[in-house]
């Protein structure tokens, strides 16, 4: 049975969002309605990080009500909010926050001590990959990690720590995190079918992202691990708001061109004050696998220098090798699978400083202030 946006919006104008029995749809909070051709009907509720708590009952409500409609599988509900603290509500005049007005805060996940986002400015730079080993890194030192596959459009943790399958529903709607070499982990690619194309707006997006946050029954965890898809849209400032990240990690090759976005990624997390914990130069020399011979074929210590020029740590570089790229395509990472190799050395010296610098950064500081420009 084909489900229609006008069936959506009936059944949520049931649902109203103050006392005075003003309607979702009436509330101007409402974003558009999106229903995939799999009948999955996702739509988000604009809300100031204040009011989160008193939303999630609504929240709660609207995708129950939705999910009794004949036909529908699936419904994706999430609470957003894309505006500068202290902004005024859609249609409202603005005006300028009081003096002394506190930063916007995101809500803590519960049992998480940090939550760290591998990112860069643009795709094929190695940057999921990189997310993989150094969560591994991280397990390697005795902590508790977690890896969420936020790179909606292109999930790739699946295939790199050889997953398949669909994570089990425990108690009410939250999700159950797949495991593998130690870690946990979670994906929009164990929910959809491998071929499918993610062909998604802005509000699906941050509807996705968030319910893997909040759905996903984590337990305690020192670090969570983030792989970003590439850019700096949508899916970062779902981070920086549903979340106070501890801190994002940028990676690049060396060349001109990813290092052009590389800047713009450290700029964009500066913009929403979440510390950048260091950037790392990816694919930094290609070793050849027959003589073992390290060449430049991107270039060399691009990364290191724009890191200096940013001011910003330098956590290393790793090359581009064949085992890598192998025991990556084979679902076997190569810190899990080769612990004493000279790759997953690099990685777990890798991880070791990104830790240091970790606990030195959150040490003491506020909750990240989102700037929206």
């Amino acid at each position: 049975m084909a489900i229609t946006r006008d069936d959506v919006l009936k059944a949520l104008s049931t649902v109203t969002v103050d006392r005075g029995g003003t309607t979702l749809p009436g509330s101007g909070r409402l974003s558009p309605v999106v229903i995939d051709p799999g009948n999955r009907v996702m739509f988000s509720i604009l809300i100031d990080p204040s009011e989160a708590e008193r939303f999630e009952p609504v929240r709660r409500e609207a995708e129950g009500r939705v999910l009794a409609l004949p036909g529908v599988s699936s419904v994706l509900a999430s609470l957003t909010s894309e505006r500068a603290p202290n902004a005024p509500p859609p249609g409202a005049a603005p005006r300028a926050p009081g003096p002394g007005a506190p930063p916007r805060q995101g809500n803590a996940l519960p049992g998480v001590r940090h939550i760290v986002a591998v990112a860069s400015g643009k795709g094929g730079v190695g940057k999921s990959t990189t997310a993989c080993n150094l969560a591994l890194g991280l397990s390697a030192q005795g902590l508790r990690v977690g890896l969420l596959d936020a790179d909606i459009y292109g999930p790739s943790v699946p295939k790199l720590l050889g997953l398949s399958g669909k994570p089990r529903v425990l108690e009410g709607k939250t999700l159950e995190p797949m495991q593998a070499y130690g870690l946990k982990a979670m994906s929009i690619g164990f929910l959809i079918e491998p071929e499918s194309a993610m062909i998604w707006r802005g509000p699906m997006v941050q509807s996705a992202i968030t319910q893997m946050l909040r759905d996903v029954a984590w337990g305690e965890l020192d670090v969570l691990v983030v792989d970003m898809p590439p850019g700096t849209g949508d899916a970062q400032l779902t981070m920086a708001q549903a979340t106070p990240l501890s801190g994002a990690v940028i990676v690049s090759t060396p060349q001109d061109l990813a290092l052009i976005d590389a800047r713009r990624g450290v700029t964009m997390f500066r913009k929403v004050s979440v510390p950048i914990l260091g950037v790392i130069e990816n694919m930094a020399t290609f070793i050849c696998p027959n003589c073992g011979a390290a060449s430049a074929i991107f270039g060399h210590g691009g990364a290191r220098h724009e890191a200096e020029r940013l001011e910003v740590p330098f956590l290393g570089e790793i090359p581009l090798t064949m085992a890598i790229r192998e025991t990556s395509d084979a679902g076997r990472p190569v810190v899990a699978t080769d612990p004493d190799g000279p790759q997953a050395k690099v990685y777990r010296e890798i991880a070791q400083k990104l830790w240091g610098n970790l606990t030195g950064a959150s040490a003491g500081r506020a909750a990240p202030r989102i700037v929206i420009e």
